[in-house]
């Protein structure tokens, strides 16, 4: 009888194999609906269970039915607001950048010259916030075999948003004081949901921060270990004091490979995405293949838009050999796929999870 989805994913996190290894992939709106045409569905079907995708169920905290929005445009006057703008829930104000799904971001506190300055603005009351659904959905995600993951979002990406990329990374240097307090912020929402999840006996916390380019961290290792890996360690801390089993998967983009070892120490347990533009994937599963869960490893700035599909299917076959023998890998593509992958490598792509996946080959 083949195992459900949870049963694959217990076996994937305690190094077993499966009888199938997970795997997943998502798309940009242009590409969804190009796959959608090709694989003849319509809106309403469920690409993942089409292409026998692994998503869990998620869920997060929700806001109080009696949240009144702030006025964001305050923080904005002056500022052209073109068709097709809008303010994101941190009050981010996204403009289009036209060319697809990308859009430009302006921070609400781009501007701000003190702390006073940041300490009003309309942040959000999160001990507000629910949290008494979770259990009974996690309680319905186990009765259908599904996985379930409870979202602690970003930190230190939603921190820059608000107060502006360059401005919180001098804040870091010149301000400490200020990037703290805004950083302090998510991790009190991300604290509530990470306690809200373990004690509602979720299986894991959806958590991340893209920290890193393509060639090494975006900031020295002592900023990183002062401002986010202290913040992050809090948060994982206190979901595992309640349910120690509880997962933590963790994405950021780049080069990541200094900073692996710490972000075992605070409790990181499934890694995403791992670009092998990036890293060295065979160095790091021999080194720390025992203590970890890859998730990702097929490139989506070369494999994946611009390999064939006999590209494709040898990609995620030696990936498997390299990576899967011990069961502690699930299969995607390293980010989203944007609208100049081909179709025929996606195909290509499910069919070699399938085939090389399978726990006889």
């Amino acid at each position: 009888m083949p195992m459900t989805e949870l049963e694959r994913y217990q076996a994937t996190v305690n190094h077993r194999r499966p009888d199938r290894l997970l795997y997943h992939l998502g798309f940009t709106p242009d590409l969804e609906k190009r796959v959608r045409q090709a694989e003849g569905l319509d809106e309403k079907a469920s690409l993942d269970a089409h292409f026998g995708a692994f998503r869990p169920v998620s869920m997060r905290l929700k806001a109080p039915a009696d949240r009144v929005e702030p006025d964001w445009s305050r923080y904005f006057e002056g500022v052209e607001r073109p068709a097709g703008s809008y303010f994101d829930g941190n009050g981010c104000l996204h403009v289009p950048a036209g060319e697809f799904h990308f859009t430009h971001y302006i921070s609400p506190l781009r501007n701000a010259a003190s702390l006073a300055d940041i300490e009003s603005y309309p942040w959000p009351d999160y001990r507000r916030y629910a949290r008494e659904h979770i259990a009974a959905e996690v309680k319905r995600a186990h009765a259908e075999g599904k996985v379930a993951r409870v979202c602690c979002t970003h930190m230190y990406e939603d921190a820059w948003q608000v107060r502006g990329y360059e401005p919180f990374l001098m804040d870091m240097i010149a301000e400490p004081e200020w990037a703290g307090f805004v950083l302090d912020r998510f991790m009190e929402r991300n604290l509530l949901a990470a306690t809200a999840a373990a004690e509602a006996g979720a299986d894991e916390l959806y958590t991340g921060d893209d920290v890193a380019n393509q060639n090494a961290l975006m900031f020295s290792p002592e900023h990183w270990r002062t401002f986010i890996k202290a913040r992050w360690a809090r948060v994982y801390a206190a979901a595992k004091a309640i349910k120690p089993d509880i997962r933590v998967w963790y994405h950021s983009d780049g080069n990541i490979t200094e900073i692996i070892p710490e972000l075992l120490e605070i409790g990181v347990d499934i890694f995403n995405p791992l670009q092998p533009e990036c890293v060295d994937l065979a160095a790091i599963k021999k080194r720390y293949g025992s203590r970890m869960v890859i998730d990702g490893a097929v490139g989506t700035q070369t494999t994946m838009p611009f390999g064939s599909p006999a590209d494709v299917r040898e990609c995620v076959r030696d990936r498997i050999r390299a990576l899967g023998s011990d069961g502690a890998l699930i299969v995607s593509p390293t980010h989203v796929l944007e609208p100049e992958v081909p179709v025929e490598n996606i195909r290509a792509f499910v069919e070699a999870c399938r085939g090389f996946g399978a726990a006889d080959n």
